[in-house]
């Protein structure tokens, strides 16, 4: 039982040099990459640069202990950091230590959610959250950050989480533009994408291992952040004014207590319980994919304790809500992270570098932080799965471009939302009108098919009608009304054979409906049989009365159903 909440304890009493000193190379690679990453993503959340960093230690330390993915790397990531900076923006004012305190009350609510939802293994609920609802909404987050961090790369100001909002209050500023702002943003983002798209080809070529020459291209951002923040400092660009980091308080985290008030709770219940699920499903659709590559599993239900635990963690040592970064667990990956002690060490570089480290990035543009996340987080944009969604599905098409556009005009809150109910509002209406089909026989096989599609052999007298969902109150009333219109329009028929392999379910609505069933059309003078019943859904039937009063027989195969029939026939 300890095991189960506690998945250390499968992997660290096998533990040995050979797994310490993979975990210790991964952890130093992912301490070096991820601290641009993590001071860019507070100053996205509207929190002080040193925000990510504590972040990026105690979180790192509580999912070590919880989680159950080798590689997973968690932190502050730029979705979710957009969701907690637009969530936060209505309470209290960027900076200010009432907006601190809101961040820390959205990560306990957010990491008491996931834990619970953990215990009481809710791991489907993200089901709700179709693909192409996440790629819409991703897509759409990609380009809201993008357009955030406009302003950064220009030097000048502007606020908002609306693309609307952004583009007035950036056209209001344009003329303000920075010059030496923009030339160092424009310089880091030519050379971040330079090495993201050329960058391991090129060092392939100088000679460098494919593994090794992809973790350097990785690199990319740290070379930034480094050349920078030496120009800032030899030029003295501050004084010019080019907006840096600044003075970070070097130290370990402090701990933390967040507030009790009431309102700001009730206020932040809706945005904690949307970042929990949508960190929840990058995080664990990123580790489940790594996970396969070798050969391994994991548990979605104890990752949403581990992501708990970590988001808890978060909010008692000054930091903001956290989740598996994409970025950082594929460095973690790739670096050879063994087990989840690659995290441990990580979180102890990134607290050696919080505490004698921190001066040394006094210097580090804004812009260049601004560059690196546009240069990341564009990716998100996802054109061909935008592209194939609407080749395929008009109605998931529908979903996804009202997810994108509700995102990007009313904020990434409203998105979300409209995403998943109009998934679920779909998914009802779909199955409302459950598709169904007269099959009929395959000569000279005991195959059955769609007679409008397939030559086929059929009997006046038996209908057999194949039903290609599963029955539940939705779609009850939809098949009392093709029985009926069926016998309605052939006066000869005797049988009707209901198909039932693709029913997984008959609730209670549907027995009622196939009850109605059964008795009209014995009042009618035409006998109601079953076939190919799967095991769980005759089990269930068993238990009711339905089959006592059924006119006709339950059938093994729709082949028995058609020689029997066929031969009252004969």
């Amino acid at each position: 039982m300890l095991k189960r909440y506690l998945p250390i304890l499968t992997w660290l009493p096998h533990y040995n040099r050979r797994l310490c000193g993979a975990d210790l190379l991964a952890g130093i690679i992912v301490t070096i990459m991820v601290i641009p990453q993590s001071l860019a993503y507070a100053i996205l959340a509207g929190l002080p640069a040193v925000v990510g960093l504590y972040a990026s230690i105690l979180p790192l330390l509580a999912y070590t202990l919880l989680g159950t993915s080798s590689t997973l790397a968690v932190g502050p990531v730029a979705i979710i950091a957009l969701m907690t900076g637009a969530a936060l923006a209505g309470v209290a004012t960027p900076g200010s230590p009432e907006y601190l305190q809101a961040a820390l009350v959205l990560s306990l609510l957010s990491g008491g959610m996931l834990t619970l939802m953990g215990l009481m293994r809710m791991g489907f609920f993200t089901n709700f959250l179709s693909h192409p609802v996440i790629a819409g909404f991703l897509s759409a987050s990609g380009i809201l950050i993008a357009a955030s961090q406009a302003a950064h790369l220009l030097g000048i100001e502007a606020n908002g989480y609306t693309v609307a909002k952004l583009g007035l209050s950036l056209a209001g500023n344009l003329a303000g533009t920075h010059w030496p702002t923009l030339a160092i943003a424009a310089g880091s983002l030519a050379f971040l994408v330079a090495v993201r798209h050329a960058g391991k080809t090129a060092l392939q070529r100088l000679g460098l291992p494919e593994g090794i020459a992809a973790l350097l291209a990785r690199a990319g951002p740290v070379l930034a952040v480094v050349a920078t923040t030496l120009l800032t400092w030899q030029l003295d660009l501050a004084s010019k004014g080019v907006a840096v980091v600044g003075d970070i308080p070097r130290g370990l985290p402090p701990l933390t207590l967040p507030g009790f008030d009431l309102s700001l709770w009730r206020t932040l219940l809706v945005p904690a319980l949307l970042i929990s699920l949508v960190g929840f499903v990058e995080s664990v659709s990123m580790a489940q994919m790594l996970a396969a590559k070798r050969r391994q599993r994991i548990s979605p239900n104890q990752e949403l304790i581990g992501l708990g635990g970590a988001n808890l963690a978060a909010a008692f040592t000054a930091g903001m809500p956290v989740t598996g970064g994409l970025s950082r667990t594929v460095i973690n990956f790739e670096a050879g992270a063994q087990t989840p002690m690659a995290g441990f060490f990580a979180a102890l570089g990134i607290g050696l570098v919080t505490l004698a480290l921190t001066p040394l990035l006094h210097h580090l543009p804004i812009a260049t932080l601004a560059a690196t996340i546009t240069v990341a987080i564009l990716t998100l944009v996802d054109i061909p799965m935008i592209r194939q969604t609407w080749r395929y599905s008009k109605s998931d098409f529908s979903a996804m471009a009202a997810t994108i556009l509700l995102t990007l005009v009313e904020g990434v809150e409203a998105g979300i939302v409209a995403g998943v109910l109009l998934s679920i509002g779909l998914f009802l209406y779909r199955t409302s009108r459950p598709h169904s089909a007269l099959v009929g026989r395959i000569p000279g096989t005991e195959h059955f098919r769609n007679i409008e599609r397939h030559d086929t052999e059929t009997a006046s007298h038996v209908a057999l009608l194949r039903i290609d969902e599963s029955l539940y109150f939705a779609n009850a009333r939809y098949l009392e009304d093709t029985v009926y219109a069926l016998v309605a329009s052939r006066p000869e028929l005797e049988h009707v054979v209901l198909i039932c392999s693709a029913v997984n379910l008959i609730d209670a609505s549907a027995l009622e409906s196939l009850d109605a069933i059964n008795a009209r059309l014995k009042d009618s003078g035409v006998t109601l049989h079953l076939a190919e019943i799967k095991g769980p859904v005759m089990d269930q039937l068993k238990n009711s009365d339905f089959l006592d009063d059924l006119t006709g027989r339950v059938f093994l195969s729709t082949y028995a159903a058609w020689c029997e029939l066929r031969r009252q026939e004969e």
